[in-house]
């Protein structure tokens, strides 16, 4: 029985470790295109937040009802430290990305998977491997290359740079909560908590600020529906899903094509023009994620070969 259930359980993670990146790539693109779509929303940051992320609430929670799963006090307190990170992400994101340029939020933005690196590494003990160390640097300097060779005109602002780097930090927190609601609560409920504590915390924030909170426009309810169905539905939810599959710090890393995947759809959609430097930073940053995926791959086998190989 040992030998068969031993080599059975390692594929069972090993197609987990598979499917989670897999997840965590899809959510990337999703994302990617809610940020193009809150920069044109006539709003102000915070009442995209409250919208955006009530509606999205609204719905997961009606599906957790429906299928009878649990939404209480318990979901919502194992995803208040995840709901408040992300509140304040999208509060202070949304608000920078309408005062500074794209480029700069952007760049600033790709400096999380440092911050998550850091912590993977002391609070979960994820081993990173030098070698992946280098190619999340190179892919993190491709993005930086892809921002710097926008061509887009600068509207630069301090205090939206600022705002941009405190998202940063929040951003990084909300990964850190979702890896350790593991055994807690589902993703889907977490997900819906947060969600939910999302638009809770941008009502204060928007009054505070001066923010219109009035109800959008049928124009704006349009953008702010697809942006629930794909950076919520798709992003969010997929991206919870796969980081208690996958380490913190790969799903981390892998945000980094989310200004690529800006840039494209800004290019395809919005006519703004690409670079041949943007284009080769953005085969660059692939290049990197590529290969770290590929080294995971690798070491998922080697693994599993020195599991199977244990047993008696």
């Amino acid at each position: 029985m040992t030998d068969l259930a031993a080599p059975t359980t390692v594929a069972s993670t090993e197609r987990d470790a598979a499917s989670g990146l897999l997840g965590a790539g899809i959510a990337v693109l999703a994302w990617g295109a809610g940020s193009v779509i809150a920069k044109s929303i006539d709003m102000g940051g915070m009442a995209i937040a409250i919208y955006r992320f009530g509606l999205f609430a609204v719905l997961l929670i009606g599906w957790l009802v429906i299928r009878r799963v649990r939404f209480d006090m318990h979901v919502m307190r194992h995803s208040a430290l995840g709901g408040i990170a992300l509140g304040v992400d999208v509060a202070l994101f949304f608000s920078a990305i309408k005062l500074t340029n794209v480029v700069n939020a952007t760049l600033i933005g790709s400096l999380q998977p440092i911050f998550v690196g850091i912590v993977a590494a002391t609070i979960f003990g994820e081993r990173i491997a030098r070698r992946d160390v280098a190619w999340s640097g190179v892919a993190i300097t491709g993005v930086v290359l892809v921002v710097l060779a926008s061509n887009g005109t600068p509207q630069w602002s301090l205090r939206g740079d600022l705002l941009a780097l405190g998202a940063t930090m929040a951003w990084g927190a909300y990964f850190v909560a979702s890896k350790q609601s593991k055994g807690k609560i589902s993703p889907t409920q977490f997900t819906a908590g947060t969600s939910l504590w999302t638009a809770i915390v941008n009502v204060p924030l928007g009054l505070a600020f001066g923010q219109d909170l009035s109800w959008p426009t049928a124009e704006s309810w349009k953008w702010l529906i697809f942006m629930v169905l794909s950076a919520g539905l798709v992003g969010h939810s997929l991206m919870n899903w796969s980081l208690v599959r996958i380490p913190l710090w790969i799903g981390s890393v892998m945000t980094l094509l989310i200004p690529i995947v800006a840039s494209l759809i800004a290019w395809r959609f919005l006519d703004e023009p690409l670079s041949v430097q943007q284009v080769a930073a953005m085969g660059l940053v692939l290049g990197a994620l590529a290969v770290i995926i590929r080294n995971q791959s690798s070491q998922k086998l080697r693994e599993r070969n020195l599991k199977v190989g244990s047993n008696p």
